[in-house]
């Protein structure tokens, strides 16, 4: 079977990637410059990885009447039986803006996701980063951990059972979120466990442009902290540029893994026109390998 890139047609970024019984899906972003045309997420699902099936406008945006704009970066995760789906908006630029990382709730993947809380997540700017571009991480002992952030500040915090809010990180104090921002981290994390090994993969540059990449750390803990291990992804000639803020799928039974991910074209300066992507990933023994961008691969 080959994989072809992108994987599906449109501009569409920040893509998370999950695998449901035996299913694979992808949530991701609609990519428009203007955030005033991006009002809700579409979801795509596919047995074998080549044929993707779209669903459109996977949240009942009524639930959500605060929002205006900038609907973006979504992150996913089931926990007992629920399927919670987290996203950024309105772009918040302070404490006084209303925003910032919401949650909804569905009982199947594809949603419909409705409103949980009746009011955002978080919504206040916490050790200085914004709050978006979410990534919602499930331990092997069911503990689910929230990494987030903007401008260049990195948190994570750890959510409660019921997922309508946070407890503390550790038994002891009452420490709710940390900052464990590594060196260049903009945005974008993204946490993979392996062989009892934490892999905090964030990305770097401006994504509006070919500077845009991905670096990694790794620690004994999923508080960290990340050293700056080095670049994963970036730009390759003549394939692809500005390649970043991705999720990840492991194929069952398998040691495969795959980076989800956003590119553009070469020289292309709309800042939307972004392209879902699909890539090998190899990781292990605490380094992730450079991923080499394809147009094409079979598996």
């Amino acid at each position: 079977m080959t994989i072809n890139n992108p994987i599906v047609p449109g501009w569409y970024a920040d893509p998370e990637a999950r695998t449901y019984e035996g299913k694979h899906w992808i949530y991701a972003t609609r990519s428009f410059t203007e955030y005033t045309m991006q009002m809700n997420l579409d979801a795509f699902s596919s047995d074998d990885l080549i044929h993707w099936e779209k669903h459109e406008g996977i949240v009942e945006m009524s639930d959500f009447p605060w929002i205006w704009r900038a609907v973006w970066a979504p992150t996913h995760i089931e926990h007992r039986g629920k399927y919670y789906l987290v996203f950024a908006s309105n772009d918040i630029q302070s404490d006084e803006e209303i925003g910032g990382l919401e949650i909804a709730v569905a009982d199947r993947p594809e949603g419909p996701y409705r409103g949980y809380l009746g009011r955002p997540l978080v919504d206040k700017f916490i050790h200085q980063a914004q709050p978006i571009d979410a990534h919602l991480f499930k331990d092997e002992d069911g503990t689910v951990y929230l990494y987030y952030g903007g401008w260049g500040h990195c948190n994570v915090a750890r959510m409660n059972e019921e997922m309508t809010g946070f407890v503390p990180l550790t038994g002891e104090g009452d420490e709710i979120f940390r900052s464990i921002t590594p060196e260049g981290y903009v945005e974008g994390p993204c946490m993979i466990k392996k062989d009892g090994l934490y892999y905090l993969m964030w990305s770097m540059g401006g994504w509006t442009n070919g500077t845009y990449r991905v670096a990694y750390g790794v620690s004994g803990s999923p508080l960290g902290p990340f050293e700056n291990k080095g670049t994963i992804l970036e730009k390759q000639e003549p394939i692809a540029e500005g390649p970043g803020h991705h999720g990840y799928l492991h194929l069952q039974e398998t040691d495969e893994w795959l980076i989800v991910y956003h590119r553009r074209t070469i020289g292309d300066t709309e800042p939307g026109h972004r392209q879902l992507c699909i890539d090998r990933m190899r990781i292990g023994g605490g380094r992730i390998e450079p991923v080499i961008m394809t147009d094409s691969w079979a598996f």
